[in-house]
């Protein structure tokens, strides 16, 4: 994904911008036109307060960071600049560390992206929060096949909507 960089051209980190959008349902929120580091901060502290409320993933999620919070979300920043910004910031090995949740089920990568979904459609901009769902969906996608898959298998069908199953713009 190439990230679109509304901010200043300079030595300076990029600054997001949020945009107005306002669509015939009279939604007024701000949302970012693009992704920087910023972003990321919001999207990713955004998202894990969700998961945490969540009644399932919360759990698993506090049995496995309590006392590591803030070093999980980092780490989280890191991969998702790593992803959405190709900057290298991620140094670590996401396929083992999920295969080590002995916890998970399959149905726990849909969920995560019940939760996702809805938290970068609220913070991005329509086109671009396609792309980074997209993205995660891959993620999950990947996860999935890695902890759950077989030969010849296809991940469920949760891992991945079309834009027109949920009223994003089309492509």
């Amino acid at each position: 994904m190439n990230p679109r960089n509304s901010g200043p051209k300079s030595d300076q980190a990029p600054v997001s911008r949020r945009h107005r959008v306002a669509d015939d349902a009279g939604d007024r929120l701000l949302r970012y036109e693009s992704v920087d580091e910023a972003s990321i901060r919001v999207m990713v502290q955004t998202f894990y307060g969700c998961i945490r409320e969540h009644p399932r993933l919360g759990e698993i999620f506090s049995r496995r960071l309590e006392g590591r919070w803030d070093e999980h979300l980092l780490k989280m920043e890191s991969f998702w600049q790593s992803v959405l910004l190709k900057n290298g910031a991620y140094k670590g090995k996401p396929v083992p560390a999920h295969m080590k949740q002995k916890e998970l089920v399959s149905s726990d990568y849909g969920e995560w992206l019940t939760v996702f979904r809805p938290v970068v459609r609220e913070l991005f901009v329509p086109d671009l929060a396609d792309e980074i769902i997209m993205v995660a969906e891959r993620i999950a996608q990947s996860l999935w096949l890695a902890t759950f898959g077989f030969a010849a298998a296809t991940p469920p069908p949760e891992l991945s909507v079309t834009t027109s199953e949920w009223g994003g713009s089309s492509r």
